[in-house]
């Protein structure tokens, strides 16, 4: 029942926000229809701009509002009529009224909690060893391996961008470039720090070692949506460095950007020519200052790249793999463990499902008050 109380008040809260999104919408007709604003075109064009983020949540809130009228209706009658056929028929209209109800509703939400700018987007994934020396290098290539799983299983394309190497053959630093359906929306939660608990190979007495892993994830921009003044970045060449034998490049085809103002640093050397790893480079270094300047706008999100994936210290942690128990537990979904081996496996079709529901209501609440605030301009 508590937790038919907590859906009740999550409903009663939405509603009261499509509720105050609708006067907004009339608000803004309105004064569209001003003669005064329809002269003061940069005016114009940002309230029309707002109206059209709302207007397709407004025009489900009212397909919403007529159906629970049409439920409440059709009870009455089911709850006051004698005639035991005309009950039925009220009955079979109460469930198609709910079907429809639920339809409407969960659109409204996915309309709401979806970031209609970068959802649908590919994604760069980094991922780093952080604290445990190699044994973070080596977790970090089981995590490698994992999200080539994850893409395999969601027919998404994985390239690697840019691979640093350990000295025993592990990771220190990998990119990998995420194409599909909505990468970035199913990808966007696996930012943090992971970390892993596991006896390593080198371990003579058997004890279990503590390493970190940090991954962030970046949604791919277009080169329209950030411009790079070529006075604020340098580009180095270099000799590229791998694991020894064929990994290692014999010309200066490694390429590394180094922008000044934001103290970002990319580098690129998986492939043999120059001009392909500084392409790929700037595409990546572009996805960065995007998220850089994406964050500074919203609260919710990192002040910085730096903050969204922490130290790399062992107690700020977003999900544990524990080796000897079997388990991967994400501490962002309370009371949930999950099967490791199906987890480095890529399944995370549950897993995206736990996380998603829970930043839904806080994304619902964040979302409303952003699009119920009074219009500035």
């Amino acid at each position: 029942s508590s937790r038919k109380s907590m859906a009740t008040r999550s409903n009663d809260s939405l509603l009261t926000c499509l509720h105050h999104l609708h006067e907004k919408v009339n608000q803004l007709t309105l004064r569209l229809s001003d003669p005064d604003i329809v002269s003061q075109q940069d005016t114009y064009r940002e309230l029309s701009r707002e109206l059209s983020i709302i207007k397709p949540v407004d025009d489900l809130y009212l397909q919403l509002k007529d159906r629970l009228k049409q439920k409440e209706e059709a009870e009455e009658i089911s709850d006051t009529d004698d005639d035991p056929e005309f009950a039925e028929l009220a009955k079979l209209e109460i469930e198609s009224l709910s079907a429809d109800i639920i339809r409407i509703d969960a659109e409204i939400r996915h309309l709401l909690v979806t970031d209609q700018a970068t959802d649908h987007r590919n994604a760069y994934l980094e991922i780093r060893a952080g604290a445990g020396g190699n044994e973070a290098s080596l977790f970090a290539t089981d995590l490698l391996r994992m999200y080539h799983r994850v893409a395999e299983r969601r027919g998404w394309k994985a390239e690697v961008i840019s691979t640093a190497y350990s000295t025993i053959g592990g990771i220190k630093e990998v990119i990998l470039h995420i194409r599909g359906k909505e990468v970035f929306r199913n990808l966007k939660f696996e930012s943090g720090v992971h970390r892993v608990q596991r006896v390593p190979v080198t371990e003579s007495s058997g004890r279990i070692h503590t390493s970190t892993v940090t991954v962030a994830v970046l949604p791919e921009v277009k080169d329209v949506e950030i411009s790079i003044n070529p006075k604020d970045i340098r580009i180095d060449t270099y000799r590229a460095s791998g694991c020894g034998g064929q990994h290692v490049n014999k010309t200066e085809s490694a390429i590394r950007i180094t922008h000044f103002p934001s103290g970002v640093v990319v580098t690129c050397q998986d492939e043999s020519s120059q001009h392909k790893n500084r392409d790929k480079a700037m595409s990546v270094l572009k996805s960065r200052l995007y998220e850089h300047e994406r964050s500074k706008r919203e609260n919710d999100i990192a002040s910085d790249r730096r903050s969204q994936v922490g130290s790399g210290d062992r107690s700020e942690k977003i999900r544990t793999y524990n080796f000897p128990q079997s388990r991967a537990t994400d501490h962002r979904v309370s009371g949930r463990n999950f099967n490791l081996e199906t987890i480095l496996d890529g399944n995370f079709n549950e897993l995206i499902e736990g996380l998603s529901a829970m930043h839904q209501e806080k994304a619902l609440e964040d979302r409303c008050r952003e699009l119920t605030a009074p219009c500035d301009t």
